[in-house]
């Protein structure tokens, strides 16, 4: 029996695909498509982006930072961010013949007032032939003006005030708060800002700008505010008016290492915490520390406000002591650590063996030899009802507040950090208040002292520098010899001050934006 192989009709004709040589290279490619080039070869004669400009322009205001969306919108946007990269999109004329397929920032100098992208793009090269393509576009700068910052180099041109005050002797508080305007760009929509004896006025065009401006401060510092506001014109046919409002800002008087003397209903409401206490730190709320028991209580602005009192003294009133003696007692809370210490005013040392004993919260810190500043109580008096209805019996002759470090004047001098001061606007009206030249150079002399003082404290507390922005410094800071004489001793050996790692500073590169 024989065997049969049924075979297709069909197979007796293998199909060959048609081939053709490119006509630019020669390269063997598929007929059937209908092309004479290769898909390499369209892509280097034929371009898609044609008439898509390579060189464009973005308007940039160097006053408020923003930059001009037209027709006529101004918005904020960081380099090399989304806001800005779409911007830069919008600008390109033609960019809709194509399709968008990327999109990326090529790294420029900051100070070179260009920007780079670089695009890839997909397009009809010919007839049913989608190529891709990538080419770059350098958008130029242009600085001008904007229309709001125009306003503010004009009189009369803000709607809302912003008066912040605080009635102490010094200005630790609003360097702080300076500081913490400056990290969060509080200042934004300010106009205008101007420095005031007793502190700080910010101006704005519209009122909803200083409502965000009293938030933020609300959320940084304890304070209470008032609002007024001044009718400036009304059309009775239309029924509008237009008004100035002015916001009353007063920040509680009481700073960071205040010496205090609570109202005796309010120190039991805390935890039934002592009268006579320390203020150890100042957010939204404020907190006392009790040295000799460690006990802790928080105080918030509104219940403050509700029965007010003042700090018997400040920092500037602290007096030298050399510590002799240190014999923890083992209870600690956080970072303090309750201790007996022996102590000497440092004015009695060779002259007098008068020594105190003090029950102190700095057991983690003081040792035998280290110099601590304090309040020296032994022979003070105080004008406060607060304080004379306390028994002095049971008061202690010296209460220790920090640990003081010895520094050199090269250290002052050379110090590796700075910090940012608040826009160039900054008016100082003290000086012009003042009309004795002797009167305005002390207080150029007692706002320098607020500084340097401030910056000790920077040094020396790492919790305070976690709130603030700290930069490399280019160059040192510039002093008075009166001031460096009386900042300290001139003998390196001594500086026992601590530093700050330069891990903890930012470059002011890294931040740099157009406007600087």
């Amino acid at each position: 029996m024989s065997n049969y192989t049924q075979l297709n009709p069909h197979d007796h004709h293998q199909h060959t695909q048609a081939t053709v040589l490119c006509c630019n290279c020669g390269v063997p490619m598929d007929g059937s498509t209908g092309l004479v080039m290769c898909y390499d070869c369209i892509k280097l004669t034929v371009d898609i982006t044609e008439g898509i400009p390579r060189e464009a322009n973005l308007s940039f205001c160097r006053n408020c930072e923003r930059f001009l969306q037209p027709p006529g919108q101004w918005i904020r946007a960081a380099l090399e961010s989304r806001e800005l990269l779409a911007l830069c999109l919008r600008r390109l004329k033609g960019l809709n013949k194509v399709r968008l397929i990327d999109a990326a920032f090529i790294w420029t100098e900051p100070h070179s007032r260009r920007i780079k992208v670089k695009l890839t793009v997909q397009g009809e090269a010919l007839t049913n032939t989608i190529i891709q393509q990538s080419f770059e576009v350098e958008y130029v700068v242009v600085a001008m003006q904007c229309a709001d910052c125009a306003k503010s180099y004009t009189t009369n041109t803000w709607r809302a005030a912003v008066q912040i005050r605080q009635k102490v002797q010094h200005k630790r508080t609003f360097l702080y708060l300076e500081q913490l305007i400056l990290k969060y760009n509080a200042h934004i929509d300010t106009i205008s800002i101007k420095e005031n004896k007793d502190g700080l006025d910010f101006y704005y065009a519209q009122k909803n700008h200083a409502a965000k401006m009293i938030d933020f401060l609300n959320s940084v510092v304890p304070i209470k505010s008032k609002k007024s506001e001044e009718l400036i014109s009304s059309d009775i046919h239309s029924g509008t008016s237009q008004y100035k409002f002015s916001f009353s800002i007063e920040i509680v008087p009481i700073c960071k290492d205040d010496l205090v003397v609570l109202p005796k209903k309010l120190a039991k409401s805390m935890g039934d915490m002592a009268q006579f206490v320390l203020c150890s730190k100042i957010t939204n709320t404020l907190q006392f520390i009790d040295p000799s028991t460690l006990k802790i209580g928080d105080l918030s602005a509104s219940v403050y406000w509700r029965t007010p009192f003042l700090a018997l003294s400040d920092v500037t009133q602290l007096t030298e002591f050399i510590v002799l003696d240190v014999e923890p007692t083992g209870e600690r809370r956080g970072r303090w650590l309750l201790a007996d210490i022996t102590v000497a005013r440092a004015a009695d040392m060779g002259v007098n063996d008068k020594e105190y004993y003090v029950r102190s919260h700095l057991g983690g810190i003081l040792h035998p030899g280290d110099s601590a500043m304090g309040y020296y109580l032994a022979n003070s008096n105080f004008n406060s009802e607060l304080y004379d209805a306390l028994d002095t019996n049971n008061l202690p002759d010296v209460m220790l507040v920090k640990k003081h470090y010895a520094r050199s004047n090269k250290r002052i001098k050379n110090r590796q950090w700075k910090l940012k001061r608040m826009a160039n606007e900054h008016k100082d009206l003290v000086a012009e208040e003042i009309v004795d030249s002797r009167q305005a150079r002390q207080e150029a002399e007692r706002a320098e002292r607020d500084y340097e003082l401030f910056l000790q404290e920077l040094e020396e507390d790492p919790e305070l520098r976690q709130t603030v922005n700290l930069y490399k410094s280019d160059a040192p800071r510039q002093y008075n010899n009166d001031d460096i004489e009386e900042m300290g001793d001139d003998d390196e050996e001594d500086d026992d001050a601590p530093q700050i790692d330069i891990d903890e500073l930012l470059d002011e590169l890294d931040e740099m934006n157009l406007g600087e």
